[in-house]
């Protein structure tokens, strides 16, 4: 099923509507999608780089409403709908693990790392976010901030370096994100030390 999706995803980027594709997946990844909006964006950005920022924008601007849409499923209907979305992908047992064991700072950071590198995976991140009552003005913020900051640098990366870049980034993007979450979770350690 994975496999048929990733194509799908893939086979969008050529069409001449994969804009409104992108934002469609953009906005339903940060709720309840399992492909990452990469997929599409990557493909779109290289062939089309000077709309690099415009791509970036619009991956931004859906991904944050849908993470918006994750917050209020999570607030107000985790029984009747995410409860099921969560079990469909897996990710319930991980997601009750969570959301027994963080408190409002850990959710926070969890929002950083998850809206930068997808760890854990945004969905499940913003609809723990309104299952946990988050304040949803700074669940927004930390949403556009995180979100801008890993679309608007890939495809900075992409408009710059192209083909090279994307073959670095999908052989290795698991230890970049990886290592930034890692200097994330230090930094944030470090703070709740020295308070």
């Amino acid at each position: 099923m994975l496999k048929r999706l990733y194509a799908w995803t893939m086979a969008l980027a050529a069409r001449k509507t994969a804009v409104w594709w992108l934002g469609i997946v953009a906005f339903v990844e940060s709720s309840v999608f399992l492909v990452p909006a990469d997929v599409l964006f990557i493909p779109m950005v290289l062939a089309r780089p000077r709309r690099a920022m415009f791509y970036a924008s619009v991956a931004t601007v859906a991904s944050v409403l849908g993470g918006i849409a994750g917050w209020y499923l999570g607030h107000y209907a985790f029984e009747s709908i995410a409860r099921p979305v969560l079990e469909f992908y897996g990710k319930l047992e991980s997601f009750e693990h969570l959301k027994a064991s963080v408190d409002y700072e850990t959710i926070l950071l969890l929002l950083v790392t998850s809206g930068l590198a997808h760890l854990p995976p945004i969905k499940v991140v913003t609809i723990l976010s309104g299952a946990a009552n988050i304040s949803l003005s700074l669940f927004i913020l930390a949403a556009v901030v995180t979100r801008a900051a890993r679309f608007f640098i890939l495809a900075g990366l992409l408009q710059r370096y192209g083909e090279p870049i994307r073959d670095f980034i999908e052989k290795r993007l698991g230890v970049i994100t990886a290592v930034a979450a890692g200097a994330l979770i230090a930094v944030y350690a470090t703070y709740v030390l020295v308070r």
